[in-house]
């Protein structure tokens, strides 16, 4: 079949809940994919940042093959080998006393509004089923209904409702006045991205995430750090909260921590915090299951060892200098951390997508005008220049 043969019938078939680019991938190794008709293209999103790693690292795909002939699941009802694996090296690599694994992103999200509402009533005394988490406006932190209800994108979460949001006050990121003004006897935690990457690389104002970090601490309120696309290098940095020297009280990490081979998630905290819930509480039949662990402990190694978060500040910050080197009437702003770049238009960014894929590199547009560009954290000073030759000669065809 060809490409067109399988678009048929995805949109035959399958949910509209997706709106791709019209290229069908075939097979992927580092930062490069191939279409079912042949040809290559460089891949600027890394699926979201779950391959920060590359496409099929060999180190990640030798431990999941080894792993899948072993054992893969085997519930929570029982111990495994690999698990306490994976809690030890995200203990000695973040400095968290514990985690708590899942699989996708917003099933971590879920699991810390559970986690701060909890500990809320426990130790904090707020009265029951009055627990507030303030947000951000801007905010992406997953699918689910609970989480839809607190986005203030209608793409997000109209015709989805009705939502509990008296739970989830809204304040203006970046807005350290307008969070004070939202905090009650009866906050139990802020949740915020410390990059807002849905919402098209935002960077808050210089000084908020350490002001967040008082505000919370001054009213006995928990801080957590939506970390999913963000953190394990993305930024520059094992997590973009620490460009402002914070410690989170919680930080939700996804995507990378299993290098794109298998969902693997997990929430961060200390003790004092994540005992507040108690077996049966809270679970998954997958989460914690040896194959994810085994995998997600090779996708961290790999991670240190061939030093992707000092690649990814060093590579992010050649990126950027050559695209603001193209002069282009139709670019607004370049802004990023690390390999996680916003590329500003003033028109649609949609058809300059388009147009890229035809030129053999893959990135997607987000909020109308902003391409995404967040390569594997591998790639190369060659790659990013033969991306930005192709991407000047894009925006100049539209000037």
């Amino acid at each position: 079949m060809n490409t067109q043969d399988y678009i048929n019938i995805e949109n035959e078939l399958g949910a509209h809940n997706y709106h791709p680019l019209d290229v069908v991938i075939h097979e992927a190794k580092g930062c490069w994919v191939v279409d079912v008709e042949g040809k290559r293209f460089l891949d600027c999103l890394a699926a979201y940042s779950a391959v920060n790693q590359g496409h099929c690292h060999p180190a990640i795909m030798e431990t999941f093959m080894e792993q899948a002939k072993k054992v893969t699941l085997t519930s929570r009802a029982f111990r495994n080998d690999q698990l306490p694996r994976l809690y030890k090296k995200l203990n000695e690599l973040t400095g968290y006393e514990m985690s708590l694994p899942m699989n996708s992103g917003a099933e971590a999200v879920e699991s810390a509004i559970k986690l701060a509402r909890r500990w809320a009533y426990d130790v904090k005394g707020v009265a029951e089923n009055k627990a507030e988490i303030i947000v951000a406006t801007g905010n992406f932190h997953g699918r689910t209904t609970t989480i839809v209800g607190f986005s203030d994108d209608p793409s997000s979460n109209k015709g989805f409702g009705p939502y509990c949001t008296e739970a989830f006050p809204m304040h203006e990121y970046g807005n350290i006045e307008d969070l004070k003004s939202k905090i009650t006897p009866n906050t139990a935690a802020v949740m915020i991205e410390p990059i807002q990457g849905e919402g098209g690389i935002v960077i808050p104002p210089d000084g908020y995430l350490k002001a967040v970090e008082q505000i919370c601490r001054e009213n006995n309120v928990l801080f957590i750090c939506d970390e999913i696309q963000s953190g394990l290098g993305r930024s520059g940095k094992l997590f973009a909260h620490q460009y402002e020297d914070v410690r989170p009280d919680m930080v939700i990490i996804g995507k990378a921590l299993s290098g794109g081979f298998y969902p693997v998630s997990a929430v961060l905290a200390d003790k004092n915090v994540m005992l507040v819930i108690h077996p049966g509480e809270h679970g998954s039949t997958f989460g914690g299951n040896p194959l994810g662990a085994a995998v997600a402990v090779k996708s961290l190694e790999v991670m240190v060892d061939e030093k992707l978060i000092e690649r990814s500040n060093e590579m992010g910050n050649y990126f950027m200098e050559k695209l603001r080197a193209i002069d282009s009437p139709m670019i607004e702003n370049v802004r990023g951390r690390g390999l996680w770049i916003g590329f500003v238009l003033k028109t649609k960014a949609r058809p300059y997508c388009e147009k890229l894929k035809e030129e053999g590199l893959l990135c997607k547009e987000t909020h109308v005008n902003i391409i995404r560009f967040a390569p594997p954290l591998v790639i190369t000073k060659d790659e990013i220049d033969w991306a930005v030759a192709k991407i000047e000669k894009v925006v100049k065809s539209f000037d």
